[in-house]
């Protein structure tokens, strides 16, 4: 089922075809030298998003990817190849009181610059166009 759009990844995306998003750096946490992570604030944008839930956190976050990748790969309202950005978003979701995180997950892919003026149109309907205020990520 993920022949093709690996295929195509792996066609169309050397390393440096990677778009990495913009960013400004908030901070950075180290120990012994290794980077743990980093806590980024990106701009304002548009972002591919889908939200899973699974039985399991692991499976929610690969399905999701998985559809993405479609999304990605050709299975958008271009038909083309719309490129890697880095990094793909996962939002961990918590119930109301906030005390304990919920089987739901959000999968996210920041659209490249040249789409974010008009983002190609998803053909899974599970995958929404949401546009993204400032928002702080943790990557690692």
């Amino acid at each position: 089922d993920m022949a093709e759009p690996i295929q195509q990844l792996t066609r169309n995306n050397s390393p440096q075809e990677r778009q990495t998003i913009p960013f400004t750096l908030i901070h950075r946490k180290e120990k012994l030298g290794d980077l743990l992570y980093e806590k980024r604030q990106y701009g304002k944008a548009k972002w591919a998003c889908i939200k899973m839930k699974e039985k399991q956190y692991e499976q929610s976050i690969c399905l999701g990817f998985m559809k993405l990748m479609r999304y990605i790969c050709e299975q958008n309202s271009s038909g083309l190849y719309l490129g890697i950005t880095i990094p793909i978003v996962t939002i961990v979701h918590t119930n109301e009181s906030q005390s304990e995180m919920t089987q739901a997950v959000t999968v996210a892919y920041y659209l490249p610059e040249v789409l974010q003026d008009e983002p190609p149109h998803p053909f899974d309907s599970d995958i929404i166009i949401e546009e993204w205020p400032s928002t702080i990520v943790y990557s690692r």
